[in-house]
């Protein structure tokens, strides 16, 4: 058919007839067909997946730059792995951040290294998925992370799953137990659950065995590591997957329109847990001290919210995990805050001024005093002397000790002689040996051998090694 003059201009393919009493049009095959699915070929095989596109949480990195850590296997791998063998729905249940994709994804790789991966963007037709499974030169596994975002029409339907088992085709999926409990108990009727009915279920729990404990704390990896210190409180899994989540939103917030008091306070209450002071704190002392932080970073210039919208955006649940700031009470039940714990592990910028003091003018025990005064010793030494003059001179030798390194450091010999002794009389012997060490500097060797033998005495071994050693070389002067 040749090019054609009609009205309205030129024209490619015309049909022309006096009449029409009926049309069907028929569009190519091709274009019915999603993109994702025309050409196998572009699915990845299961070995050589990446788990980030798989959709896994992205970690911080680690020391040679992988952006997840090492897998540490987990209770549910055995029953899961066989269940993915057999074929069929199998969806992988647990809180958000319990490390279910990671799971599931692990469990494919080792079950069907050589399979395709068939995963659909969210949104998608599964319409012509089995179709295209079908096609493909290589078995396929299918993946469905997140599978109540693929329980909707033109989803994956009760006819599209019956496709894919016909096929023998092994679809795996993650959900949120909250999305399971309410297509489970609140849509019993609806096609998503008529499609969960056939599908194996398997949980996965949010807090680990001990036997997963005590694989994640043999793995050696870092990062593994310092979300284990925290497994009482948070999952391994959620704590890695919503820490830094978590971090960027709080740094990007601080300079931002919107929240930038919200992360204000965020900052402060990271900053004073660094200093060593216990918490929760009450809100009036955040309120307080966070005004620094915003005037430091713009003040009025970005449009703080108000101080009560500032704590309810620190204190929302975010991932489905945990917040920025973490409720608490007080002894008369009031709620204080705190800080999420990974924030004031990946921070190390300058402690403020203001908020070493604040910190220590509410330091109210002994502990919050020893905190801070170890973790003021080298960056606030004038903070630290503080706290710990107030230990010392209530009688506590190791803070009379380590007041007297702070002022033998600063040149204050004198004093620091003074509370060594305080320490030693107290019986501690790392304090005597100190005295002997600066007694033998100063010539004065019988007070030398008086401490040593102090030390010796005291203790622990290394101590009255050192002195042994110490008083040999005395008595060789004589």
């Amino acid at each position: 058919m040749g090019e054609n003059e009609i009205w309205g201009g030129c024209q490619a393919n015309v049909v022309q007839a006096r009449e029409i009493h009926q049309l069907t049009v028929h569009a190519a095959a091709e274009s019915l067909i999603p993109r994702y699915l025309r050409n196998p070929t572009y699915w990845p095989f299961a070995g050589e997946w990446d788990a980030l596109l798989a959709g896994a949480h992205r970690a911080r990195p680690g020391v040679e730059g992988s952006r997840l850590p090492p897998y540490v296997p987990r209770d549910v791998d055995v029953a899961l792995r066989e269940r993915i063998r057999q074929g069929g729905l199998i969806i992988l249940v647990g809180h958000s951040t319990a490390g279910k994709t990671r799971t599931a994804f692990e469990a494919v790789r080792a079950v069907f290294p050589s399979h395709r991966v068939l995963a659909p963007p969210i949104g998608s037709s599964l319409r012509h998925a089995p179709e295209a499974v079908e096609r493909s030169e290589s078995a396929t596994v299918v993946w469905l992370d997140d599978l109540e975002s693929y329980l909707v029409p033109e989803g994956l339907q009760p006819d599209v799953l019956a496709e894919f088992v016909a096929l023998g085709t092994s679809v795996v999926a993650t959900m949120r137990l909250k999305a399971y409990d309410t297509f489970t108990d609140e849509h019993g009727g609806s096609i998503g659950s008529q499609v969960l009915r056939g599908a194996e279920v398997l949980d996965l729990h949010r807090r680990w065995s001990d036997a997963e404990l005590s694989r994640a704390q043999e793995c050696g990896d870092s990062r593994i590591l310092e979300a284990f210190a925290h497994h009482r409180l948070f999952g391994i899994a959620e704590y890695l997957a919503a820490g830094p989540a978590l971090l960027q939103r709080w740094r990007r917030a601080i300079s931002a329109y919107g929240h930038a008091r919200g992360a204000a306070l965020v900052s402060a209450a990271v900053d004073l847990a660094r200093t060593g002071l216990g918490g929760p704190w009450p809100p009036a002392l955040l309120a307080e001290l966070h005004e620094h932080y915003l005037a430091e970073a713009g003040g009025p210039v970005l449009r703080p919210e108000s101080l009560d919208e500032a704590f309810a955006w620190a204190s929302s649940i975010r991932y489905g995990v945990t917040s920025l700031l973490l409720p608490g009470r007080d002894a008369a039940g009031d709620e204080w805050w705190a800080p999420f714990d990974y924030l004031v592990d990946q921070t190390d910028s300058e402690i403020p001024s203001w908020t070493w003091e604040a910190s220590l003018g509410h330091a109210t025990d002994e502990t919050d005093l020893r905190g801070i005064g170890m973790n003021a010793f080298d960056t606030a030494p004038h903070i630290a002397e503080r706290a710990l003059r107030r230990l010392a001179g209530k009688g506590h030798r190791a803070s009379a000790f380590n007041l007297g390194l702070l002022l033998y450091r600063q040149g204050g010999a004198t004093e620091a002689r003074k509370w060594w002794t305080v320490a030693a009389d107290a019986g501690l012997g790392r304090a005597a040996l100190r005295l002997a060490l600066l007694a033998a500097r100063c010539g004065e060797l019988t007070e030398s051998r008086k401490w040593c033998a102090h030390a010796a005495t005291y203790g622990p071994a290394d101590v009255s090694d050192r002195a042994a050693r110490l008083r040999d070389a005395l008595d060789g002067e004589i």
